[in-house]
C-alpha cells in the first residue's frame, strides 16, 4: 500500500518571515456602531425629551420665582431655604416616612402569599392571581373613594364589623392620628397584586431539585421556605422593595382622594407630595413647587444608592 507522508508545516520564524497576528477591532466596522446608534435613537430622544430635559427645566425653575401672570426671575437658593424654613415640613416628612416604612410591609405578605399560590396545582390558580392583580390595574381614585366609604366613622362598613363585636370604630380618615395607618392599609393592599406577579416569576425559576434535595435531607416546608426561597428570591425582594421605597415617598393620590382639602385631618396628614401640589397647584408658587421636586428627587437617589449599597450583603444572584 502507498503511504502518504504528511510533510510538515513551514515554520515562519524558521523561513525569516515575519507571525501572523489577528487583529480585532474595538468598535467593529463604522456601519454596524451607526445602525446600533441609530435603532436606539428613538429610546433615547424619548429619554431626552420626557425625561432629562424637564428634570433640566425643573432644577433651572427651583431657582427662580414665578408672575401671576408668567415669566420668572431669578431668586437664587431662596425658594430652598423657605421650603427647609416651612413649619409644614417636619410633619410632611414624617408622615411621608411613616408611610413609605408601612408600605413595606406588602413585601412579606407577597412572597408568602406568592409562595402559596405557587404551590397550589389547581386549575383556577389564574383567577386567584388576576382577583389579586385587579387593584393594580384599578383608577387610584376609584380605589380612593370606595376606600374612604369603608373607613367612613358613622356608616362605613369597617365600623360596622367593627360593631358587631363591641368595638367602638373611630373616625379613620377625619382623625389624624389614624389617617395614615389607614391610607397605608390601602397602599398595602393595592400593592399585593404587582408584587406577587414579580415574586412568581421568581419562584419559577427556582430549580426544584433544590427543594427535592432538602425534602431528602429532611427539611420540611418552612425549613425549605427559610433556606432556599427566600435567599433565590433576595433579587426579586430588591426590586420590590426599591419600588416600594419610590412609590411611598411620591404618595400624594390617596391624601387628595381619601381626605378631601376639607378635611380637618388633612393638615396633619400631609405627605410632601402634598406639598409640592399646594405650591404647585393652589399657590401658583412654581419657583417653590420645583425646589420641592428637586429635594424630593434628591432623597429619592440617595435612598436608592444607599439601598443598591446594602443589597450587597443581603441579595444573593447566584
Amino acid at each position: 500500500m502507498a503511504t502518504i507522508e504528511a510533510t510538515p508545516a513551514a515554520d515562519p520564524a524558521a523561513a525569516g518571515a515575519r507571525p501572523r497576528t489577528r487583529r480585532h477591532r474595538v468598535g467593529g466596522h463604522p456601519r454596524e456602531w451607526v445602525w446600533g446608534y441609530l435603532m436606539v435613537l428613538p429610546l433615547l430622544a424619548g429619554l431626552g425629551v420626557f425625561y432629562l430635559w424637564p428634570i433640566a427645566q425643573s432644577v433651572y425653575f427651583s431657582f427662580t420665582e414665578w408672575g401671576a401672570f408668567g415669566g420668572q426671575r431669578w431668586v437664587g437658593t431662596a425658594n430652598y431655604r423657605d421650603f427647609l424654613s416651612d413649619p409644614e415640613l417636619p410633619k410632611a416628612a414624617w408622615n411621608t416616612l411613616r408611610y413609605s416604612l408601612l408600605v413595606l410591609l406588602a413585601i412579606p405578605l407577597s412572597v408568602v402569599l406568592a409562595a402559596l399560590l405557587n404551590q397550589v396545582r389547581d386549575r383556577h390558580v389564574a383567577l386567584y392571581r388576576t382577583l389579586y392583580f385587579l387593584p393594580v390595574v384599578s383608577m387610584p381614585a376609584a380605589v380612593a373613594m370606595v376606600w374612604r366609604w369603608l373607613y367612613n366613622g358613622d356608616y362605613g362598613l369597617i365600623n360596622y364589623l367593627l360593631s358587631l363585636v363591641g368595638v367602638d370604630g373611630p373616625h379613620w380618615v377625619s382623625d389624624e392620628r389614624f389617617t395614615v395607618y389607614a391610607m397605608a392599609v390601602v397602599g398595602v393592599w393595592a400593592s399585593l397584586g404587582y408584587n406577587m406577579i414579580i415574586f412568581s416569576a421568581g419562584l419559577k425559576s427556582v430549580p426544584r431539585h433544590y427543594y427535592e434535595a432538602a425534602a431528602i435531607d429532611g427539611a420540611g416546608r418552612v425549613r425549605q421556605f427559610f433556606a432556599i426561597t427566600l435567599p433565590l428570591l433576595s433579587p426579586s425582594i430588591f426590586f420590590v422593595s426599591v419600588l416600594s421605597v419610590i412609590g411611598g415617598l411620591q404618595m400624594f393620590d390617596t391624601v387628595l382622594m381619601m381626605l378631601g382639602k376639607s378635611n380637618p385631618a388633612l393638615a396633619g396628614s400631609k405627605t410632601v407630595a402634598y406639598l409640592f401640589y399646594e405650591d404647585a397647584f393652589l399657590d401658583n408658587r412654581q419657583g417653590m413647587a420645583s425646589a420641592v421636586a428637586v429635594v424630593l428627587m434628591a432623597v429619592l437617589l440617595l435612598l436608592t444608592a444607599v439601598q443598591f449599597r446594602l443589597q450587597k450583603k443581603w441579595v444573593h444572584y447566584e
